[in-house]
């Protein structure tokens, strides 16, 4: 047993010296953590609810929301949060949440959204409309003002992107709102799906139209994409106000129902605590100044190979011609039709780039 062990560890450090086509932080070590492992965490419930269940780490995960919302620049006293599993599921409970709140609305979301939304919306059976979005991945907005225009007599749900998967586009909600405020639309509610750069974009120059000052009704962020974490999780943050309308008391564990699962991982706030309290803002503003460096370099690095390379403004993520299926497996590039990317996360070094360039100079070589 110990010998597979160390050969499937041998194997995944290998593997992930290697990626680059994923946008997951790479510069953590959580040694520090390693005797939780041995007592039975789980986060049960509401996590500003006590419970008769005690083996929880509820205390840090309040303190990750606050940070979070802080950033976020949630309502005071009007905000509620849990870590999730993930960013997927942090949609889920964005669009369960507009759902309760207005049965009768329509979903409008874009042709560019995370193919986990279509798979929500037919799990809380929402009527939905995809609008189109551009070459970069943002949404049409005249598209999105006619499909609205059309079915005005309904509520309207806006599932925004901010930072699509293939090409890290941004919807601008300061367009939308100003869309809806043309037709009149009262009845509303603004979720930003913003997995992989919700934690950053508040350190970016300019800052990206997303968060709860410029109009969102939630947030979803992954934690274990920008920030770094060994277990997939993710930070969900909503309108305090719009929670309080669905949340029931439980009696069999002394606390509210207010989550998509009843039992949640209580090791991964723990996570998120720890690299919050190591980065503070200031480390999160370095983080953020250091991976936009390393992807204009490589933007300049690519173009200089000849290489067709294009980026959304201010984007970590580069979009180039799709490679052979080769240097697709050993580089882990995600690729969608003709095109592949690569996502300068923290962790991945000038040297590991150039090394994706050399490949594909040879590439290149040996087909002429």
């Amino acid at each position: 047993m110990e010998t597979r062990l160390r050969d499937a560890l041998s194997q995944l450090e290998s593997r992930r010296d290697a990626y680059l086509g994923y946008p997951v932080s790479k510069d953590f070590r959580f040694s520090d953590l390693a005797d939780f492992l041995n007592v039975p965490l789980n986060n049960l419930g509401d996590p500003f609810s006590d419970s008769t269940w005690q083996m929880a780490t509820r205390e840090f995960e309040r303190e990750v929301l606050a940070d979070a919302a802080d950033w976020l620049r949630a309502p005071t006293d009007n905000w509620w949060g849990y870590v999730a599993n993930g960013g997927s599921e942090g949609n889920l409970y964005g669009l369960y949440l507009a759902r309760e709140l207005l049965p009768e609305a329509i979903v409008y979301f874009s042709q560019a959204t995370h193919y986990s939304v279509s798979k929500n919306l037919h799990l809380l059976n929402m009527r939905h409309i995809m609008i189109r979005a551009d070459e970069a991945g943002e949404m049409d907005y005249e598209d999105l003002r006619e499909s609205i225009r059309i079915n005005r007599d309904k509520p309207v749900v806006i599932f925004a992107n901010i930072g699509t998967t293939m090409t890290e586009a941004r919807d601008d909600l300061s367009r939308i709102q100003g869309i809806l405020d043309e037709l009149a639309i009262s009845q509303r509610y603004i979720h930003s799906d913003a997995a992989f750069i919700g934690l950053a974009a508040p350190f970016m120059t300019p800052r990206p139209l997303f968060d709860f000052a410029d109009g969102a009704d939630s947030i979803s962020i992954s934690g274990h994409k920008f920030i770094g974490c060994p277990i997939p999780c993710g930070i969900v943050l909503a309108r305090k106000s719009h929670v309080d309308r669905i949340a029931r008391s439980i009696a069999y564990i002394g606390s509210l129902d207010t989550t998509i699962s009843g039992s949640r991982n209580g090791l991964t706030p723990l996570m998120l605590w720890l690299r919050l309290k190591e980065l503070g803002k200031e480390g999160m503003a370095k983080r953020v100044e250091e991976s936009l460096a390393l992807a204009d370099w490589a933007e300049q690095r690519f173009s200089e190979a000849g290489i067709a390379v294009w980026r959304n403004p201010g984007a970590f993520t580069l979009v180039f011609p799709r490679p052979s299926d080769t240097v697709i497996r050993r580089f882990q590039l995600a690729s969608e039709g003709q095109w592949s990317h690569v996502i300068c996360v923290p962790g991945i070094q000038q040297k590991d780039i150039q090394a994706l360039l050399d490949a594909l100079r040879e590439e290149e070589t040996t087909a002429t």
